[in-house]
């Protein structure tokens, strides 16, 4: 996918992941051991996710402690992008964030850049975070402790986050969510059978921009903020946040929302929607207990939070790129029916994601009907 992706952003000659991992065999992880001093380490290939954007690998080695090596290829980012993400991720570590720290390069740089074959390739290391992620610990919680503990958590590692974010002033500077989240980008990704739904964007965006941006509601957050980006102690029940690829300026909120967003896997089964909706509101309330130990939000903005979870469905439609995909490999663009579900949710203004609503069916969670476009 990512191949017709880069070829579409540069319209020539790319490389693409499987190339990048024999380069990398052949070529970059030779030097990049050299220039983080990672000689001794077992370095082992992460197999990518759907979606993902970069060549990652674990780096281990007995008595010390184990790092990520990401390598990025893509040209849909600057160097200056990569600077920003990295700057950034120190300065929340700095300052009392539970993140992965980035790890200097000999050379004591946070970013290195290795040119190939007049291809640019980004190399970043970073510390690994200590534990699992739920998905590996099978969705149960550490022994002895209530599951509330952890929605506290993150809650509280959310906030810490946030009010950190306050007093950043960046170097480098990262995009903004109206520098990619606008009509011209709208119009760019979204097929023009999707009348409705181009219409319901727009007017989204519009009343997203009439919202105050004060550094109290508005900063850099996270953006991604799920179970699989970060990893959980289950002796301590710590949290440490990692993968700030799509980082930028934002308002917090949005980070709440998929925070929310997170809480329905635990319930997604549930037929009756009134104890889906009982669950939701107790669960969001320990995240919020734990997100106010940390950093202030006023009641005004929280009443927006399902305002942002539409910002959510909204950004989890406009970034796949199937309907690119499809346009470029000649095939007749289908939405699936996960992706035809966030539509209608968009299209009919339904709230929650339509958690509470009639279109949600506990047996098929989060699915609708296939459309063709």
């Amino acid at each position: 996918m990512w191949e017709v992706v880069a070829r579409i952003l540069t319209g020539g000659d790319i490389i693409n992941y499987n190339e990048v991992v024999k380069i990398s065999d052949a070529y970059l992880l030779p030097l990049v051991s050299e220039l983080y001093g990672l000689e001794g380490y077992e370095i082992k290939l992460i197999p990518a996710h759907d979606g993902g954007r970069n060549v990652v690998y674990t780096c281990e080695k007995e008595g010390e402690d184990a790092k990520i090596l990401r390598i990025s290829f893509l040209p849909d980012r600057s160097r200056e992008d990569f600077l920003a993400e990295v700057e950034y991720i120190r300065y929340l570590f700095e300052h009392g964030g539970s993140v992965s720290d980035v790890v200097s390069s000999r050379k004591g740089n946070l970013l290195e850049e290795i040119t190939h074959h007049n291809h640019t390739i980004f190399v970043c290391l970073f510390k690994k975070a200590k534990g699992k992620m739920l998905v590996e610990y099978n969705y149960r919680y550490r022994e002895g402790a209530p599951i509330t503990e952890y929605y506290y958590n993150c809650g509280k590692v959310l906030g810490k986050l946030h009010q950190i974010s306050k007093g950043y002033i960046p170097v480098h500077r990262r995009y903004s969510f109206f520098d990619k989240y606008n009509d011209e980008y709208i119009n760019k990704r979204i097929p023009g059978s999707l009348t409705l739904l181009k219409e319901k964007l727009v007017q989204l965006l519009k009343t997203l921009e009439e919202m105050d941006r004060n550094r109290e509601s508005f900063g850099m957050i996270h953006f991604d903020l799920n179970d699989g980006n970060y990893s959980i102690d289950f002796d301590t029940g710590q949290i440490t946040v990692y993968d700030f690829d799509n980082s930028c300026f934002c308002w917090y909120i949005f980070d709440l929302a998929s925070l929310w967003t997170n809480g329905v896997g635990w319930i997604q089964f549930e037929p009756d929607a009134g104890k889906r909706k009982k669950f939701m509101d107790d669960y969001f309330k320990a995240a919020l207990e734990g997100y106010r130990s940390e950093t202030r939000i006023e009641d005004s903005m929280l009443e927006k939070l399902p305002l942002f979870i539409q910002a959510n469905l909204m950004e989890g439609i406009i970034v796949i790129d199937t309907f690119e995909v499809m346009r470029n490999n000649g095939e007749d663009p289908e939405c699936d029916e996960e992706l035809s579900y966030r539509i209608k949710c968009l299209e009919d203004d339904i709230p929650y994601r339509g958690f509470f609503h009639k279109i949600y069916s506990c047996e098929k969670p989060f699915e609708y009907e296939k459309r063709n476009i």
